[in-house]
């Protein structure tokens, strides 16, 4: 629907840009309804492999058109694990980059390259596929991050996408010179939603499937980009190339998007200056609620910025109000909490899927489902996320959020990235350990570090041990994978020496 409306309304427009050529809405249309066909045909889902770019668009609309489930997977993961994922998305075609198309090969397996691809969608269909129209059936399986756990495979429906499009994106709002940059993968939510959105608006879009500081300062300058979404890893490589500039130089953008992962102080703050004519927009979801379910806007970004009140400072920590259509509560067991009380966020809407394929929904009989976040809602509305509810370090009885202390070891400027977690121990029940990574040029020492955290905050939660790293475990999209440096400290723990800290 959200394709054909589009190529409906605005088949002459460019839909996306590759070296200064792309299709325009009308030929995506005509791509989706060949490889539609195609997919229908040959199997009952389709597994993408590769990067974000023409193919992924064209395979996700063709799966939609076809009506078949579309799976982006990971493929920066080992072999093993892919060939687990695959394994168990079941019969299927194998959308792939060249370059994977020999690993992926096994007896019975539907294996065709991305030139192979452009082909068949090039071509006209022998038999023209008609758009699903069932609001039920699968869309799209993401496999979860697995920051904590094993991935899921996330099951959503095309009313769920549906739902987060119709509430959050106004129909053909883009004007022709509009230009989306996206820098994220395809295999994480954010990558479905984003092209979604932009093909709702209208714009045309640009993916930079590899990420590197200085061509996305290019990109965003020569091609007159008006709106970008980045991860705050991303967005923190971007000030740190901007060292020195009074601003980035890019009249035209008017919107940084970012989510994914908790956006530390020093960075926003240091990109709102760089980008003083650029609206902010952070965005909160999960893959299980299609996306965003809460936004901080612009006006809330530069209020809090220069504003001397307590208050809208803080709320530069918050991820904004739910977006329309979308509840949500802080609940301590089955009890709902009131305003400035944390516990774990749940939440309810029609864009909200909370299904994984082969196991239980865990969302309860009225529909709300159990995010794993914890954090608190204040009394006007606008939502604290202090992580997920696992991570939480339980030290003396006081429940205590990483994400605090975090942001804390970060105002130290010899910081560059830190991750907070809680060891085990016998007196207190969990002792706080930080495992840092420093500014190119800078040395500080681990009880430097510690006296630091100790001075700003409660002793209960000073950290108590500092480890230098090199680099810290992330996902591609900024995701901390927090059991990695968990299992990395315990490790080292055990050993006669104790922890090497720098």
């Amino acid at each position: 629907m959200i394709l054909d409306m589009a190529a409906s309304a605005l088949g002459d427009r460019q839909a996306l840009c590759v070296r200064g050529e792309g299709p325009t809405y009308a030929e995506l249309r005509l791509q989706a309804a060949s490889g539609g066909a195609y997919l229908r045909e040959h199997g009952e889902a389709a597994i993408f492999v590769g990067t974000s770019g023409p193919d992924f668009v064209s395979a996700f609309f063709a799966c939609n058109w076809g009506d078949v489930p579309f799976v982006p997977l990971n493929f920066r993961l080992a072999n093993d694990q892919l060939h687990q994922q695959i394994e168990r998305v079941g019969d299927a075609v194998i959308i792939c980059e060249p370059a994977y198309a020999a690993e992926l090969e096994r007896p019975g397996r539907k294996i065709v390259t991305t030139p192979e691809w452009a082909s068949i969608v090039a071509a006209p269909p022998a038999v023209e596929a008609t758009p699903a129209e069932v609001p039920e059936h699968i869309a799209l399986k993401l496999f979860t991050s697995g920051t904590t756990a094993e991935p899921k495979a996330a099951v959503l429906e095309h009313r769920h996408l549906a739902a987060y499009i119709l509430s959050s994106v106004e129909f053909a709002s883009a004007d022709e010179n509009d230009v989306a940059l996206v820098s994220v993968p395809p295999y994480h939510i954010a990558g479905v939603a984003n092209l979604l959105s932009n093909v709702f608006a209208g714009r045309r879009i640009i993916y930079l499937t590899a990420f590197d500081p200085a061509a996305w300062l290019d990109t965003v300058r020569r091609e007159g980009v008006t709106q970008a979404m980045v991860v705050p890893t991303m967005l923190a490589r971007i000030t740190e190339e901007l060292a020195g500039a009074e601003s980035a130089g890019v009249p035209l953008l008017r919107t940084i998007s970012y989510g994914g992962s908790p956006m530390p102080h020093t960075v926003l703050e240091r990109a709102l200056q760089l980008f003083p004519e650029t609206g902010f927009v952070n965005a909160y979801g999960l893959t299980e609620t299609s996306s965003s379910i809460a936004v901080l806007g612009p006006e809330d970004h530069r209020k809090a910025l220069e504003s001397g009140d307590e208050l809208a400072r803080r709320r530069l920590s918050s991820v904004g109000r739910p977006l329309p259509g979308i509840e949500i509560e802080i609940r301590e067991g089955a009890r709902v909490l009131p305003a400035d009380e944390h516990g774990e966020i749940w939440v309810r809407g029609e864009q909200v899927s909370g299904s994984y394929a082969g196991l239980e929904s865990p969302c309860d009989e009225q529909g709300w489902f159990p995010t794993r976040d914890v954090g608190w809602i204040d009394d006007e509305g606008y939502l604290f996320v202090e992580g997920r509810a696992d991570d939480t370090i339980i030290r003396g009885g006081e429940n205590i959020a990483p994400a605090e202390i975090e942001d804390v070891l970060l105002r130290h400027p010899a910081v560059l990235d830190v991750a907070v977690v809680g060891i085990p121990d016998e007196e207190w029940g969990q002792r706080i350990a930080a495992a840092v990574v420093l500014r190119p040029g800078h040395r500080v020492t681990p009880e430097e570090l510690s006296d630091w955290s100790r001075a700003q905050l409660r002793s209960s939660k000073a950290v108590e041990i500092v480890v230098i790293r090199e680099e810290l475990p992330r996902t591609e999209t900024g995701k901390l994978v927090r059991r990695h440096v968990l299992a990395e400290l315990l490790a080292e723990l055990a050993d006669d020496d104790g922890p090497d800290l720098g």
